[in-house]
């Protein structure tokens, strides 16, 4: 699979990135193709038809493709999210129904979690006779017609008190608009493909056939642990990409001090998954690591590198991209440390 994913980064993503971030719109045939090479059943049990991959390769899997092509990968990688949800649940019918085709890539799904993570949440969930009625917005959500299904995440309003505790209801939507959801579309300085919008939704009925958990807000966060140590493979495949660049530009001593950076970053990121209090600073030294690199980059090619057909600036756009996607108020916190520190 890590082989695959190089060869697919190498000679379909990378050669078509700057015409993807020129056009706003990724083709079909980028997703297609990962359906058809396994690569959306990675977060699936083997029992069930997923692929089995170590982590140390699922890791390189996701910084090689992210290294491609980052708003293909940025759209793609929500999909895991819905695949784990779906091999969790204890809703053995909606498990029957909608597991197998996401394994496969037929079913496609991104995911929407502003009733879980930001505080204040923004989705709110009412029990109501056999389900849910979900009301408030998601203010970032990828993939829209692009996916056919969107996990959402909202708390309970019978469980309001301090809005940092309670329960979080998740369950799958449609991915369309309707009279209970609305769309606005957003403009974005990179990703623009990703087809990132915010969705309003006013009394949506969430039937309880669609409900894949609900568990307390303490424990949501936990198993979200893995989700951000691997959105980090974002920033460390532009940074990548940004560190082979700089090597191309007759700059191998520079590259060489990064991609040493580049192997410490990561062992923090893996040790924040037994360490949870220091995954938001290594999430953020990630995002800062590819912020420089990718104006090292520019620096290295020269003034060619802000001109709009060049790898150069896109990845210094796709660079700032990863500062706040997937982010957290505590990698916000920890970025602008790093960022006013001065230095002496």
């Amino acid at each position: 699979m890590v082989e695959r994913a190089h060869t697919i980064a190498e000679e379909v993503l990378f050669p078509a990135a700057l015409e993807v971030d020129a056009q706003g719109v990724i083709p079909s045939s980028h997703f297609d193709l990962l359906a058809a090479q396994g690569f959306y059943g990675l977060a699936g049990d083997p029992e069930r038809s997923g692929i089995e991959v170590d982590f140390p390769s699922l890791v390189g899997i996701l910084e090689t493709l992210s290294g491609g092509c980052l708003t293909t990968t940025f759209t793609w990688i929500q999909h895991h999210s819905v695949v784990r949800g779906l091999t969790g649940t204890t809703n053995a019918d909606l498990r029957e129904k909608y597991l197998g085709a996401a394994i496969r890539g037929e079913l496609r799904g991104g995911v929407a979690f502003a009733g879980a993570i930001p505080q204040p949440p923004r989705l709110w969930a009412t029990a109501t006779a056999g389900g849910w009625l979900v009301s408030g917005e998601a203010p970032f959500v990828t993939g829209w017609g692009i996916i056919d299904v969107l996990q959402i995440s909202a708390r309970n309003t019978a469980l309001k008190v301090g809005e940092s505790t309670g329960t979080v209801v998740t369950g799958l939507v449609d991915a369309e608009a309707s009279a209970s959801v609305t769309v606005e579309k957003l403009h974005m300085l990179a990703a623009q493909g990703s087809n990132t919008v915010r969705l309003r939704f006013e009394n949506y009925v969430l039937p309880a056939e669609k409900v894949t958990a609900e568990v307390s807000h303490r424990d949501f966060l936990a198993n979200q642990r893995m989700s951000s140590r691997l959105n980090g493979c974002l920033a460390m495949g532009v940074a990548g990409r940004c560190i082979r660049m700089i090597s191309e530009a007759r700059r191998p001593e520079v590259a060489e001090l990064l991609h040493a950076e580049h192997g410490v970053i990561r062992d923090r990121l893996d040790g924040g998954l037994g360490d949870p209090e220091t995954l938001p600073a290594a999430r953020a030294a990630a995002s800062e690591l590819a912020y420089r690199c990718a104006g090292t980059l520019v620096v290295a090619v020269g003034s060619s590198g802000i001109l709009a057909r060049q790898h150069a600036q896109r990845l210094v756009r796709e660079a700032t991209f990863t500062l706040v996607a997937a982010g957290r108020p505590e990698i916000k916190d920890n970025l602008l440390d790093v960022f006013g520190r001065v230095h002496g």
